[in-house]
């Protein structure tokens, strides 16, 4: 039996308690608005042996929103990323949830 990669898409909820599929819309919309100055963010030298959702962990407290870091930094659905890219890690999840309505 074959699994297609959108079975793995994660649901997100925004503050207003809707739950939908995360899209490639989406995350082109929150890359945007960080590019823009719309969501403001922290700049961050992956590590070796670093992830995104134990940044994640440590940015906000849970490792489920790796996906932010991943939207904001336009680098796809990988939780592994090569040492030495620069990640853009939104400030606060709630400026990232704007973008999602």
């Amino acid at each position: 039996m074959a699994f297609s990669r959108y079975a793995f898409t994660p649901n997100i909820r925004n503050d207003l308690g809707q739950s939908f599929k995360m899209t490639t819309k989406l995350n082109v919309r929150i890359r945007k608005a960080v590019t823009s100055g719309q969501i403001s963010f922290n700049t961050h030298t992956i590590q070796e042996g670093e992830r995104l959702d134990s940044l994640s962990q440590l940015a906000y407290g849970s490792s489920e929103y790796w996906w932010v870091i991943a939207a904001a930094s336009a680098i796809g659905w990988s939780l592994q990323v090569p040492p030495g890219t620069l990640l853009q890690i939104p400030t606060s999840l709630s400026d990232v949830m704007r973008f999602l309505r």
